[in-house]
């Protein structure tokens, strides 16, 4: 087994970072914070972070097949062009609910635009339940909705073989697969292939890697862990020096690199205290394993 390593790349914490994304073209990490309203780009090469500030909660970033990017804003899917600082709505969902907003949201194989939405925060992880949706916005701009009465939409991937499809609804204390159909985007068939211990926390992020095997970030659990999704058995678990995991993706140029994204709401001074990297972004090394790159939207 290489030894693993684990260090703050971007110590400029986030309230509550989220969503990291590898963006090839830029050789650089993508990943927002909700609370603080940012998008950020990180570089590996100036080891800084650029930040673009939007007008509301922005929970998640993906690549876009024709250059810049997506978000999810609020309750809007919405379009991001870097170098202008434009964002421009593409769609609106959740319109018959004042407290909602987006958060997690990834881009299947077939280029569309997952994400769902939940209540807002009353403090972190406390809020209305089964306020939320998940939803795609297809390449055509047509938005579909999936289901309701999700608690906190989060993490999601789909297998190498794009038959299933990955999801978290993290106030369940579980990781879901559905059957997916690749040509349709269609979802059925939920069942939960992991269940987390106690000390594991909350669900939060996920992503999948090369060999299948499906990482998850858990939230005040201070840790990744590595699941089999076909036995359902935890295989690994790397812990970080904060509490407050929020998401990971591989990236780097063979994308071998894990970066994890954390967050420092709901932290008081003691706490941040003995944890001054809340809110950082940490790249992992060493796993001896690589990701898979992202997709992008294809609208």
């Amino acid at each position: 087994m290489s030894s693993v390593s684990i260090e703050c790349v971007a110590k400029e914490g986030c309230r509550i970072g989220e969503s990291p994304v590898w963006d090839e073209r830029e050789g650089a990490l993508l990943y927002v914070d909700i609370t603080g309203r940012k998008v950020c780009r990180w570089s590996p090469v100036t080891r800084q972070a650029q930040a673009i500030p939007v007008d509301a909660p922005v929970s998640s970033v993906a690549l876009r097949k024709s250059g810049d990017y997506v978000i999810t804003l609020g309750t809007r899917f919405a379009a991001l062009k870097w170098k202008e600082e434009l964002v421009t709505t593409i769609t609106q969902v959740d319109k018959d609910k004042a407290n909602t907003r987006f958060n997690d949201g990834k881009v299947d194989p077939a280029g569309r635009y997952f994400a769902g939405t939940m209540a807002e925060e009353i403090r972190p992880a406390v809020l209305e339940r089964h306020q939320g949706s998940l939803y795609t916005l297809f390449p055509d701009l047509s938005v579909v909705k999936h289901f309701d009465q999700v608690d906190i939409s989060n993490g999601l991937d789909w297998s190498l073989d794009h038959r299933t499809f990955f999801y978290i609804d993290s106030l369940s204390y579980s990781v879901d697969a559905f059957d997916y159909d690749l040509q349709t985007g269609k979802i059925g068939n939920r069942r939960s292939i992991y269940k987390l211990e106690k000390e594991e926390s909350i669900p939060d992020g996920m992503c999948i890697d090369t060999e299948g095997k499906l990482w998850v970030a858990c939230y005040d659990g201070g840790r990744v862990i590595r699941l089999d999704p076909e036995t359902g058995k935890r295989l690994q678990t790397v812990k970080l020096p904060v509490d407050k995991t929020t998401s990971c993706c591989f990236g780097g140029k063979d994308y071998s690199e894990m970066f994890v994204t954390s967050a420092s709401d709901g932290m008081d001074k003691e706490w941040l205290s003995r944890q001054p990297q809340a809110g950082g972004i940490f790249k992992i090394t060493g796993l001896g394993v690589k990701g898979v790159p992202p997709y992008p939207f294809a609208g």
